[in-house]
Order: C-alpha cells, then structure tokens, then sequence
C-alpha cells in the first residue's frame, strides 16, 4: 500500500447507507400489491423489470419508481387505481428525501486520511440524487474529486485513473461491491479492499477466484490496512 496516492470510496452502502432503504421501499410495494400475487412473484418481477430498464433509465431512486410505477401496471394489466401509484411515487420520493445515515467509522477515519492521500468518490447511480447525499452526508471537504459513472467498467476507471494523473498502482478502491468496486479496479492494476454488506442487491452479486483484495469486516479497520 506504500504506493498509493489517492483513494476512491464507492458511496451507496459503503460511505452511507443505502440498500436497507431500498428493501423497505420494496415491502411497501410488494404490501400495496399483495392482492395481484405474492411477495415473492412481485419482487421478482420487479427485479426483472429494473434489469429491463437498466440500460434506458441507469440506477438511482428516480430510475427505480419508474420501475416501479411499470411493474404495478403489468402486473395488474393496467387495472391498478391511480390511487395505488400515487402511494407508488410517495414510496420512491421518500428514498430521495430520506436521511442520510453515515456507515460507522466513516466520520472518524476520512479526517485521518485527507491529510496524506487524495480522496474521491467514486459511485454510480443519478447525479442529482447522489450529487444531495453527498452534501447532505457532511463528507463534501474530505474529497478532491466527485466522478458519477452511469456504471464501473474497467474502462471507466480507467479514464478516471488517467484524469487523476496516477498510474493504476497508485489508486485504491474501497466498497463493498465485488462486481462494481472491487474486480474492475484490479483488472487494470489497481488495488481493491472490501467492506461485504449484509445485504447485496442480486444485480451486484457475483463470485470470484481472484484472492489480490483484502477484505475487512469494518470502515475503520481501513487505518490498519493502510498503517496508520
């Protein structure tokens, strides 16, 4: 780790969290829609209709109601009541006015880091919305860069190593997707650690052979990985 000089941080569900508001947002649906089919049938249809809708909307809470609103009008063959998406579209505002709950550890490690490498944030979803968390989350004067991906492909972070004026070796990812965060960042010669979630949303779930990470169990646990 000697060689590093800046350290990128994904946002959702790594720096604050993000899933845990999702999953609610998911019963509440799957409860105003539970006389159409089961829970079970309704959050699969809905995962499949967000996979649908991946490549024209990208992710994020707006992304997400859409999908929502879409997924309640086939299941239903159009006859939900306009009053049930209306409660629709109150359950995806309340994901962007929601609170923004930090991930512990986070406050008191980013001061410690700032002083000896360069931090950025790099997340994936919609600008607007992660552009409001981050300002509401109070972490903005710790990062020198903000960079908003519409997903993280090796080529992407590539680019990003190439605006930061770094070599790979010298860039860090930390987050807690295997799939975004972790072995596109190695693939190009970066170095990746890994904080798991309890909860992985099934798009980001995947496995691997690949063992060059480290993985801790929390965020401040990234003091020792780095010898500080």
């Amino acid at each position: 780790m000697k060689s590093i000089k800046v350290i990128g941080f994904d946002a959702d569900d790594t720096l604050w969290v993000d899933g845990f508001y999702y999953k609610e947002a998911e019963n509440a649906f799957c409860a105003l829609l539970k006389s159409f089919m089961s829970e079970k049938e309704l959050s699969e249809m809905l995962f499949q209709t967000e996979m649908k809708n991946m490549e024209l909307y990208g992710y994020g809470a707006m992304a997400y109601t859409l999908s929502l609103v879409e997924t309640a009008i086939q299941i239903s063959d159009g006859r939900v009541p306009a009053s049930v998406i209306g409660e629709i579209i109150k359950i995806g505002r309340s994901l962007l006015d929601r609170p923004v709950q930090l991930v512990p550890g986070v406050k008191e490690v980013l001061p410690l880091l700032k002083d000896k490498y360069r931090l950025v944030v790099v997340t994936k979803g919609d600008l607007l919305d992660q552009e409001r968390k981050l300002k509401k989350s109070g972490l903005l004067p710790y990062f020198n860069y903000v960079e908003v991906l519409s997903e993280k492909h090796e080529s992407n972070y590539l680019r990003l190593i190439d605006t930061l004026n770094i070599q790979p070796s010298e860039f860090l990812m930390v987050g807690n997707s295997l799939k975004s965060d972790i072995l596109p960042v190695l693939a190009v010669g970066g170095k990746a650690v890994h904080i798991p979630m309890s909860a992985v949303w099934q798009h980001e779930s995947t496995e691997s052979t690949v063992s060059s990470y480290l993985e801790i169990a929390k965020f401040s646990e990234l003091l020792d990985v780095l010898s500080l």
